[in-house]
């Protein structure tokens, strides 16, 4: 079939379409392109990627009334190709070239050494850009020659990479089959490249030069409100619209380099609508009082990467002379928050931590960019003070809350906003939504919504994995005590010191010795040993327990049970009767053999002490977590520590994506219990499918009534219910799914009866 008739000619067809109705000029270079100046793109031959035709006249136009070397000198250096360095390296230097401008220098009529630094593009009048897709562009490499469906240049910039395939294609062809080539092959395609549109015509997802397909995401919507659907046409009017396409590409890339590897980040689709409803709203920032709003944004949607967009942006459009400070309510949400900012390049400076309530006041007095502080600095000594000292009357300073305003029932944040910084504006980022008894506080504080991304949505768009829950508590039949909403609202938020524990024993005299219980904590920690590692889906898992001291016994328990384990494992490699059983048999022993259980939990005073009186060993513990970096090894899918004891640490607000399972033995409910199952929620390999919630403690009924009120939030009075009242659940039961499973298999061995076949041969 000729190219003219084909079936991805089609689908290039529709692209044309849409691209043209955009504004865009279409040109087709096969058979067509001349290799000339006045040629057809005005290339000299086809190993160029740089319309220098389109990039010399944008450079004219844009920086008027220089030299034709200075034009020349800011072309050869966009062109220049650096073949010793990695891909996303050298995409990472053009993007900073082309965004920032290019500098270059030039002797006058006079003789003297003019510099400047000479912009590419139009960023604040995007449609007066030229825009050119060209169809079918042969491209030639160091030893291939290759021909891409559609390249789209702006002022000859080579800035997106369509890959398209017939509708009947898989469009995980188009990444595995074509583009991992083209990477290969003509690999200068991209090195300008802002990212790249894979599709069928029907299925449309977009990516970076670094992104595996499992990251190619989907473009579903324009605006917010809309419901959403997948195809080309949306992809292109949500990305490859003239002012949209800019705006991506001057405000929403990053490049991460947190975790070791640059990595190269494009918003996604509900980033994007997001972060630009609240520059929106932040134009008018004299007139709202300092409520910029209150940006809900599920876990696992990116929140962190969507704080530097606004942060970045606002700076960009608004002027340098902002200062961010950036609120969280606990320490390893301070360092993870720092972590990204300095990851991603924004923040450069060592020393924005506040240490002290002084050392804020210091910090806001000085010239930063951004400021990390936690809420707790934001606490009175009611012997010493009546009400909060003001800690700056400054206005060009807008304070991003992150969960901070739930601590300690928004008493800090009534402080800081009504006395510390009275002056700022504040936007609050929330992963799960407001309910009733937070409503007016925190709309006196930050106003209304500002932009809405519920859990329901994260799935139904893949930007969070769904959730599968097993009743373990049951099938064990363990003793579980109803749970309590006091002593649920104990201890969900802390790491139980001395007093605390105490208090629980006193409050709860009953059930706490059940949970705790020598007998129920082995039942646990034998389960747990056998499901951790009998698992489908091999990702790293979270045991929550009810307190430190429950922590590391359950520690000692699944360390008594390992051996167990290994013995029963090597027993059936003894007795495997098939080669391929006894090969896996024998690599999973391998993996198991490696495989280390680590307790991570905060310390406090007089620890050693009190640990050593209920005969417990805390040395052990505390020594693994200040000599090594636990949460960084955790978060490595190589490093074997794979397993992680937690009561408080670390069940909210930490990321880690190949964390698949989280086992529950803690009577947790409301937002702690939403974020805490999210830890399994990551989007990681092309493996995993879903999260797994192993559930010990019976919080089933806890977690419906937790999505009932956060699930959906209050967007239009009716909270997480369905129409008919009834609450909804965050996860699938195992047990319902493996009924499904067995009736569909009994209703097809029905229907292949009735045709005739015999299943029992």
């Amino acid at each position: 079939m000729s190219y003219e008739y084909s079936e991805d000619n089609l689908v290039e067809a529709a692209a044309q379409q849409a691209l043209e109705d955009l504004g865009w000029q279409v040109e087709t270079a096969w058979t067509k392109e001349t290799f000339c100046e006045d040629g057809l793109l005005g290339r000299e031959d086809k190993s160029e990627v740089i319309l220098k035709r389109y990039l010399f006249q944008a450079l004219k136009e844009l920086n008027p009334n220089l030299p034709n070397v200075a034009y020349q000198h800011a072309i050869d250096q966009i062109s220049q190709k650096a073949a010793d360095k990695k891909l996303v390296q050298i995409n990472k230097e053009k993007y900073t070239l082309l965004t920032k401008g290019v500098d270059v220098s030039f002797t006058n009529d006079k003789g003297e050494l003019i510099k400047k630094k000479l912009k590419v593009f139009d960023f604040d009048n995007p449609t007066e850009n030229h825009f050119l897709a060209v169809r079918q562009l042969e491209v030639v490499g160091d030893l291939y020659n290759r021909r891409p469906d559609i390249v789209g240049f702006v002022n000859g910039i080579p800035l997106v990479f369509f890959e398209l395939k017939a509708h009947h294609t898989d469009l995980r062809n188009a990444y595995t089959d074509n583009l991992t080539d083209y990477k290969d092959t003509i690999s200068h395609i991209f090195h300008s490249n802002a990212f790249i549109i894979l599709s069928n015509g029907t299925d449309a997802r977009v990516g970076t030069v670094t992104s595996p397909y499992k990251f190619f995401a989907e473009w579903k919507r324009i605006e917010e409100d809309e419901e959403g659907i997948v195809s080309l046409d949306t992809m292109l009017r949500g990305t490859c619209d003239k002012t949209r396409l800019m705006d991506l590409f001057e405000n929403f890339i990053l490049f991460d380099n947190s975790a070791g590897d640059s990595v190269k980040i494009l918003a996604k689709n509900h980033q994007f609508i997001g972060v630009n409803k609240v520059l929106n709203k932040a134009k008018n920032i004299e007139e709202l009082k300092g409520k910029l709003g209150v940006f809900w944004h599920t876990q696992g949607s990116g929140k962190s990467y969507s704080m530097v967009f606004i942060a970045q942006k606002i700076h960009r459009k608004f002027g340098g002379s902002y200062t961010f400070l950036l609120v969280t309510d606990r320490t390893e949400l301070e360092r993870q928050l720092y972590d990204t900012f300095t990851g991603v390049g924004a923040v450069t400076e060592k020393n924005v931590k506040a240490k002290s309530r002084d050392h804020l006041r210091e910090l806001l007095k000085e010239n930063h960019r951004y400021v990390f502080s936690l809420i707790h600095k934001f606490s009175i000594d009611k012997k010493k003070e009546s009400e909060y000292p003001l800690i700056t009357d400054r206005e060009n300073l807008i304070v991003i809350s992150d969960e901070a305003h739930r601590t300690q029932a928004g008493t800090f944040a009534r402080n800081m906003r009504f006395h510390g910084i009275p002056n700022a504006s504040y936007l609050g980022f929330t992963g799960t939504p407001l309910i009733k008894e937070e409503l007016e506080l925190t709309k006196n504080i930050f106003g209304e919504y500002v932009s809405v991304y519920d859990f329901k949505r994260a799935i139904d768009d893949g930007a969070t994995l769904p959730l599968r829950y097993l009743n373990k508590g049951e099938k064990l039949d363990i003793e579980n005590p109803a749970l309590d909403e006091k002593m649920a609202e104990l201890i969900e938020n802390e790491d139980l010191d001395e007093d605390q524990r105490r208090k629980l024993e006193r409050e709860f005299k009953r059930d706490y010795p059940v949970l705790t219980s020598e007998k129920r904590l082995d039942a646990i920690a034998k389960d747990l040993v056998w499901h951790f590692n009998e698992r489908g889906y091999q990702g790293k898992a979270m045991f929550v327990a009810i307190d430190k001291p429950t922590a590391v016994r359950m520690y000692g328990l699944m360390m008594k049970y390992w051996p167990d384990y290994v013995a029963d494992l090597k027993e059936r490699i003894k007795n495997a009767e098939d080669q391929q059983v006894e090969l896996q048999l024998k690599r999973k022993l391998a993996k198991v053999e490696e495989t280390e259980v680590c307790v991570v939990v905060s310390s406090e005073q007089n620890e050693v002490d009190k640990f050593r009186k209920m005969k417990l060993d805390i040395v052990q513990h505390r020594k693994k977590i200040v000599e090594r970096d636990l949460e960084k090894e955790f978060k490595d899918e190589e490093n074997p520590f794979r397993f992680a004891i937690v009561c408080a640490m670390w069940i909210t607000g930490f990321d880690a994506p190949c964390v698949s399972t989280v086992y529950l033995d803690k009577p947790i409910k409301g937002h702690t219990l939403m974020q805490t199952i999210a830890r399994a929620n990551r989007v990681y390999d092309d493996e995993k499918e879903n999260g797994l919630i192993v559930d010990y403690g019976n919080v089933y009924k806890q977690l419906e009534k937790a999505y009932s009120v956060y699930g959906e939030g209050d967007k239009g009075g009716s909270g997480g219910k369905t129409s008919d009242g009834e609450g909804k659940s965050p996860v699938e039961k195992l047990a319902l799914l493996a009924n499904e499973l067995k009736e569909s298999i009994r209703a097809t061995k029905g229907y292949l009866k009735e045709l005739g076949f015999n299943l029992s041969d």
